[in-house]
């Protein structure tokens, strides 16, 4: 894990997970509580320089601080259905969605707006969030229950039968957003940028909504999109 706040976010919640840390002298400061965590835990904690870092990091933006964990386990379709029946909750689904930017930033909001899952969905296995996704996510990563498909419409038709409701975005739905009643438990489905969502992935959607513009570009950044419409899914909840 690369990135000051997600390694925080690590070794907060999944500690029997990590087995290394790498940090550089300019971050050690906001190290206190991690150093004496690592020291007590035996777990090996290494100031390096720089380069050694980014050599360690095979990145420059780690931030100062890299945690080598084990990897998340990956939640099952019934695990999600389960965690949303419960707690009527909300998760977000993506529907071959893989620029780590747009990942790690969509994370960030739903963790932020306080969404209970995230669903990564692909044709093929999807690779999982890479480093920079964990980074950009500032630690939210961290706070969601994430699952992963090949099938994304079939997963989302088991959450469906166990009582979520399905609402995807498009830019040229009639339904606006803002005021959307998204209802509870909700799965919000974000498509690719250039290709939107899937055909069978759209008609497994209860509803389909837009953010409305003022016309001068033709749609948003996914994940600025994302963050627009995560807001409004919640602001019962958060209200």
């Amino acid at each position: 894990m690369q990135g000051l706040r997600a390694g925080l976010a690590v070794v907060e919640r999944r500690p029997d997970d990590v087995v290394r840390v790498a940090f550089a002298r300019g971050v050690r400061h906001e190290l206190g509580d991690l150093l004496r965590w690592a020291s007590s835990r035996r777990v090996a904690c290494e100031e390096m320089s720089d380069g050694a870092l980014d050599r360690f990091a095979e990145s420059q933006h780690h931030e100062g601080l890299c945690v080598a964990a084990r990897p998340r386990r990956w939640a099952s379709a019934s695990e999600l259905a389960d965690v949303l029946a419960r707690a009527r909750g909300t998760a977000v689904a993506l529907d071959r969605v893989r620029n780590p930017y747009n990942v790690g930033a969509i994370l960030r909001s739903a963790a932020f707006f306080g969404v209970d899952a995230a669903l990564l969905g692909a044709p093929a296995p999807h690779p999982g969030l890479a480093p920079t996704a964990v980074r950009v996510a500032e630690g939210g990563a961290e706070h969601l229950l994430l699952g992963r498909t090949t099938d994304l419409a079939d997963t989302l038709a088991r959450l469906r039968a166990r009582g979520a409701r399905v609402v995807g975005a498009d830019g040229h739905a009639r339904t606006p957003a803002l005021g959307f009643d998204f209802g509870r438990p909700a799965v919000l489905v974000l498509g690719n940028e250039r290709e939107g969502l899937g055909e069978r992935v759209r008609a497994q959607c209860d509803a389909v909504v837009a953010i409305a513009g003022g016309g001068a570009v033709e749609s948003l950044n996914v994940a600025v999109a994302a963050g627009v419409l995560v807001a409004e899914m919640t602001r019962a909840r958060r209200a």
